[in-house]
């Protein structure tokens, strides 16, 4: 899958995998197949050029590294990134900036001296631009496209690329969260993206340029208790879709990041947030749901969600590179899946197998 890098684990489970699959061609395929063109009215001659399909598109999916797709040169090429407070826009602009791109790195707290602003400034680098940026606000959006055309060093040639990296989080089962809940996040994380690409849209199809959107595993996956930030990154997902379609017009390429468990790295989620977060939720249920959930319940997700903070990956270098090559492919993919193993086969287990048994796997 387009993005993965297989770690030791990986790799093993590739190897398992080929050898499973090498028993099943050889055992139960034929015979499966044999009675599927029966049942189908097809001549038993389909049955082996289907099994050599089969495998060959297993390897040419999965076990083939990926092909060379070449580069473009980085020199003079500017890039728009949200949310480089903290995590993995920060990171990027820092990654950006080291490897020739001139950044436009947006920060939500640049007017009240934020950390991850001041650090950016402090590079004095006239390659490294920070500026205020709030997604949800449309003021602050049009006053960036200013900010951005003001400092491009040849406005006519345009802007190369958009990082929609600017993003929320939460938690709450369905009967807890509340409406604004949904609102809120949704307005950064999806309204946020459409937003700010909207807006700098005519800059990048002058320079034929990238727009990379940040979603996330559960963009394509739901979970329990996560339901406003899926509605969120399914949303970016529909609207990378879309929008990359009618690109292709303008020779301008899209890109959607779907990270897995990255919060050990980026601290989207804190305990102390999710105690604030929980304590919200309970105070605000109604009391039937209090009493049909019970506190017991609602404690075991807090806990759990608790203990979701100091997992995953740490290192955030799996997407910092994908998002530089969305940026710098000649031929970039249209979707990246920077995760762990186990979160690379859960995502396509849930997107591929019939939800009821997905469901059965995961979830029951």
């Amino acid at each position: 899958m387009a993005g993965w890098t297989p770690s030791l684990g990986g790799k093993a489970l590739l190897v398992l995998l080929s050898l499973l699959l090498t028993l099943l061609l050889g055992v139960g395929l034929p015979e499966g197949l044999t009675w599927l063109a029966g049942l189908l009215g097809l001549a038993e001659t389909s049955v082996p050029r289907a099994v050599v399909l089969l495998y060959l598109a297993w390897v040419l999916g999965v076990a083939v590294p990926a092909l060379p797709r070449g580069t473009v040169p980085v020199e003079g090429k500017h890039v728009l990134i949200t949310g480089c407070d903290t995590g993995f826009g920060f990171a990027l602009a820092k990654h950006l900036h080291a490897i020739g791109f001139t950044v436009f790195a947006g920060c939500l707290l640049k007017d009240k001296g934020g950390d991850g602003s001041t650090e950016l400034q402090s590079m004095q680098s006239d390659r490294m631009n920070v500026f205020q940026l709030n997604v949800t606000s449309d003021e602050e959006v049009a006053q960036a496209v200013e900010f951005v055309k003001k400092n491009l060093q040849d406005p006519q040639r345009g802007l190369w690329g958009v990082v929609n990296n600017a993003g929320v989080s939460g938690f709450g089962d369905i009967e807890f969260a509340s409406l604004d809940s949904y609102k809120e996040m949704a307005d950064v994380n999806l309204w946020g993206t459409v937003r700010v690409t909207k807006a700098f849209l005519p800059l990048i199809r002058r320079a034929k340029g990238r727009v990379v959107n940040m979603a996330s595993m559960l963009g394509r996956m739901a979970v329990p208790s996560r339901s406003c930030y899926c509605i969120s990154k399914y949303g970016v997902e529909a609207f990378s879709d879309c929008l990359r379609q009618e690109m292709y017009r303008w020779g301008v390429k899209v890109a959607v990041i779907e990270p897995g468990n990255f919060v050990a790295a980026t601290g989207i989620l804190t305990r102390e947030r999710i105690e604030i977060q929980a304590d919200k939720l309970w105070k605000e249920a109604s009391e039937i749901v209090q009493e049909d959930y019970g506190k017991d319940y609602f404690t075991r997700r807090v806990i759990l969600m608790k203990s979701f903070v100091n997992s995953g990956l740490k290192d955030m270098s799996l997407v910092l590179n994908d998002i530089t090559d969305a940026l710098s492919s000649k031929f970039p993919y249209a979707r990246y899946n920077p995760t762990e193993t186990y979160w690379w086969v859960r995502l396509n287990i849930m997107s591929h197998l019939p939800a009821g048994i997905a469901d059965w796997i995961y979830i029951h």
